[in-house]
């Protein structure tokens, strides 16, 4: 590897993933050696407030993504691969560490994948064939022969060496930096604890440290040292400092939203357009999905600029991970796009963004009942519990096309994971073209001073509430309608004051179960508030096919069903 010891995340440095991150103390002891940090300080390792954590993350400088839930390391560095070979067009290569225990898991097919397909011959593939996993041995043991077929099945270039042989690691290494058009997966047969005394190439050793076995260890290994004297590692630098300055700040629309009130516009929409708009504001705006850019319109940008759409196919773990890999060492602002249902498949890799501080944002469409037709299976009804259980996510929920563009504009300057769901019917625009949005911050959308009961709903349940409202009228009742715009962190102060003002009644609706989504955290923000009653409308049951506004109305969140509410709480 090339890189600069005194700066790690140099953008011209090569990178390397641990995918097994419980090999983190080589790693920590590697970049000790090359004069990072005091050798001394690895006595420092899973200790208290120490950041020579168990498994790495990006506390420490050195360290790109945080690793350790297995399976993942690979499809984010065919992320940072990508990124160097056809957006950086730079020089630097990527290496990732993987074990064979974990090339069990279909990610890691899914990543060598896409690795082949985009040609990534800067993607070097490292698999250590220890042959034993935590518990057992793995399926296919010491068969090297069995990674070389499937790898170059996948279509890599395969190499087996002996992983205890640096010569022949050597080597390896300088024939995968020659290949060309595909990348090189080196397949190195190892033994678990090569040398120590009655520990190699044994069982029931994962983890655990040596003990009273320590000293005789380590006096074994120092007797077989031919060079005993202290060890002097010269990285070498980046034979060229060609990655280009990039700036990913202050990003904006290129030009205001435009459009009419009551225009009937779907949200999945408004979200192609903005994509767009902020692609021709900042170069570095990329977009990603899987084999859904026809309906989550993410294909604006692909007919805008073929150059910054990356189609991971029906393959939801790797696109996940390739876009967090796209996002380090701040190179790209990517959008992640799918049916929101689907992201549920790569929650795990979403969780591990999260850990790896990163700075990726997800668009799920086609969320709840309203979708119609197509049926539970394409529902998604879980995904605001998803995210909002995601350490330190911002959840967007624009109600029509003009709160869209400006969702998708903050998304982009908003440090850490966002998400944004967006709607598959049409709904109606409400805002003005320069309605001001802020994360955080509310809006209510409809008031008087004679209101008395808030209604408080969420893209679709939104106009529901809205139509509620002049149902409510009618009978003589004044509703407050409030869009929270973001459902985390959630307009706390807006949404007590408002309730507050009415006489402490109010209803919140959405299209999600009830579990986890829009309802649970409006209740949560009332937990400590005297005197206020909160009638939650949700889908309560296992939904099935049929037509949207029929969907709204049987699962009881339509503008009828907010109505009866309303009304019914009135009476308490």
């Amino acid at each position: 590897m090339r890189y600069k010891v005194s700066a790690p995340r140099d953008p011209s440095s090569d990178r390397f993933v641990l995918s097994k991150g419980h090999a983190a103390p080589a790693l920590y002891a590697a970049w000790a050696e090359a004069g990072l940090f005091s050798i001394s300080d690895l006595q420092n390792l899973r200790k208290f407030k120490s950041d020579l954590e168990g498994h790495p993350t990006p506390r420490l400088n050195f360290i790109d993504v945080g690793t350790g839930s297995l399976g993942q390391g690979l499809a984010i560095a065919g992320g940072m691969a990508y990124v160097g070979k056809y957006f950086d067009k730079a020089s630097y290569r990527v290496y990732c560490l993987i074990g064979d225990g974990e090339s069990a898991e279909g990610s890691i097919w899914e990543s060598v994948h896409f690795a082949s397909y985009y040609k990534l011959d800067n993607l070097c593939i490292i698999i250590d064939v220890n042959r034993l996993g935590q518990s057992q041995e793995t399926s296919i043991g010491h068969d090297v022969e069995s990674y070389r077929k499937k790898m170059e099945a996948f279509g890599t270039e395969a190499i087996i060496v002996d992983g205890h042989d640096v010569e022949e690691l050597v080597k390896a290494f300088h024939s995968a930096s020659a290949t060309k058009g595909k990348p090189t997966a080196i397949i190195a047969k190892t033994l678990k604890g090569k040398n120590f005394p009655k520990i190699e190439n044994l069982e029931n050793w994962h983890g655990k440290p040596l003990g009273v076995e320590s000293d005789v260890v380590v006096n074994h290994l120092k007797g077989l040292l031919q060079n005993p004297g202290p060890l002097q590692v010269h990285p070498q630098k980046p034979l060229k400092e060609d990655a280009p300055t990039v700036d990913i700040t202050n990003i904006r629309l290129s030009s205001p939203p435009n459009y009419k009130l009551g225009d009937q516009i779907a949200t999945r929409v408004a979200y192609g357009t903005a994509l767009v708009k902020i692609a021709q504001n900042n170069p570095r705006v990329i977009a990603l999905d899987g084999d859904m850019k026809n309906s989550t319109f993410s294909e604006k940008l692909l007919q805008y600029d073929p150059s910054r759409y990356i189609e991971c196919f029906i393959a939801e773990q790797n696109l996940v991970g390739t876009a967090i890999g796209a996002a380090c060492r701040d190179r790209t602002v990517p959008f992640v796009s799918t049916f929101a249902c689907f992201l549920t498949r790569a929650f795990d890799q979403i969780r591990m963004g999260a850990i790896s501080q990163t700075n990726v944002n997800f668009v799920g469409s086609h969320c709840g009942v309203s979708i119609g037709e197509d049926g539970p299976s394409q529902m998604g009804l879980e995904d605001l519990a998803m995210f909002r259980a995601v350490n330190g996510s911002t959840i967007f929920y624009p109600a029509d096309a003009v709160s869209t563009e400006r969702a998708i504009e903050l998304a982009a300057n908003t440090k850490g994971i966002t998400f944004t769901r967006t709607n598959r019917p049409t709904t109606p625009v409400i805002y003005a073209n320069n309605h001001v949005f802020a994360v955080g911050k509310a809006n209510v959308v409809l008031s008087s001073p004679k209101d008395q009961v808030v209604l408080i709903g969420a893209g679709v349940t939104l106009q529901e509430s809205l139509s509620a409202a002049k149902e409510l009228a009618q009978a003589g009742i004044g509703a407050r309608v409030i869009d929270p715009f973001t459902v985390k962190p959630l307009d706390k102060e807006t949404i007590i004051k408002n309730i507050k003002d009415v006489g402490g009644r109010a209803v919140v609706t959405e299209d999600h179960y009830y579990q986890g989504g829009l309802g649970e955290a409006v209740i949560a923000a009332l937990a400590m508030e005297k005197d206020i009653i909160v009638k939650h409308l949700a889908v309560g049951e296992l939904p099935r096919s049929g037509p949207p506004n029929a969907l709204l109305q049987y699962y009881g969140i339509s503008a009828k069903h907010i109505s009866s509410a309303a009304q019914d709480i009135l009476k308490l």
